[in-house]
C-alpha cells in the first residue's frame, strides 16, 4: 500500500496537490505550521493509488510517496 508523507514545515498550503489528486485523499488542514501556513494533510491514505501526481505537482518539494 502506498504511503504519502508531507513535510508540514516545508508546505505553504498552495493546494495544488489537493487539486491534482485523483482519489481526493489530500486536503488543507486546519493547523498552522511554524511559518504560519495551513499545510496539506492526508485524509484517507487507504485510497491512495501511489500515482505520485501530488509529489510531482508540489512546488515546495514537500511530498514524498512511498510504494
Amino acid at each position: 500500500m502506498p504511503r504519502v508523507e508531507i513535510e508540514r514545515e516545508r508546505c505553504k498550503g498552495c493546494g495544488l496537490c489537493v487539486d491534482v489528486c485523483p482519489e481526493k485523499i489530500l486536503a488543507i488542514g486546519g493547523e498552522l505550521n511554524l511559518s504560519g501556513y495551513y499545510f496539506a494533510v492526508v485524509t484517507n491514505e487507504d485510497d491512495c493509488l501511489g500515482c505520485v501526481m501530488c509529489a510531482e505537482m508540489c512546488p515546495d518539494v514537500a511530498i514524498s510517496v512511498w510504494r
